[in-house]
């Protein structure tokens, strides 16, 4: 899959599932960045309104399993918080292969949805305590959606796991 194109059914599906739930949301057309304080910057919201998408491999203890894990953008994860949630032994960033598998998408454009059976979605519940709107690169890294916090918990329905550094 090109990178012109990659991403784009991802941006797709979710512009399709935010409607058809009634999300409050809209989207924002801009240069192609994937750094979150560039991003942030040219829609014009604040670094902690961003939802930074990692995909996560946890393992140990018989434990395999991908995570789509979602933190405020002003904030550094704790990938050992992952790991003993899940009762594995060690969490690590997955390959670019497993995030391209898993996600249809590249680095800096995973928005905070998983649609992939094997991907678990969990979120820090700082992002959420903070703000009323999030935002995150919607498939794309020139295309950011900025959606009503409350929308977005109900569609994603993330497990809210804390995993940020103290």
């Amino acid at each position: 899959m090109s990178e012109e194109i990659k991403g784009t059914a991802t941006h797709r599906q979710l512009i399709s599932l935010l409607s058809q739930q009634g999300a409050k949301f809209r989207v924002v057309d801009h240069e192609p960045v994937g750094k979150c304080e560039a991003v942030s910057e040219i829609r014009g919201t604040e670094l902690k309104q961003g939802a930074k998408a990692l995909v996560c491999k946890v393992k140990g203890n018989g434990v395999k399993k991908h995570v789509l894990a979602i933190l405020a953008a002003d904030q550094q994860a704790d990938l050992s918080q992952l790991a003993g949630h899940f009762g594995g032994l060690k969490t690590s960033l997955a390959s670019p292969a497993e995030v391209d598998a898993l996600t249809a998408c590249v680095f800096g454009a995973i928005p905070p949805f998983s649609f992939h059976p094997d991907l678990t979605l969990v979120a820090d519940p700082l992002l959420f305590e903070r703000v009323d709107e999030i935002a995150f690169n919607a498939g794309l890294l020139e295309k950011s959606v900025i959606m009503d916090t409350q929308d977005y918990l109900r569609i994603a329905r993330p497990e809210l796991v804390t995993f940020r550094r103290g």
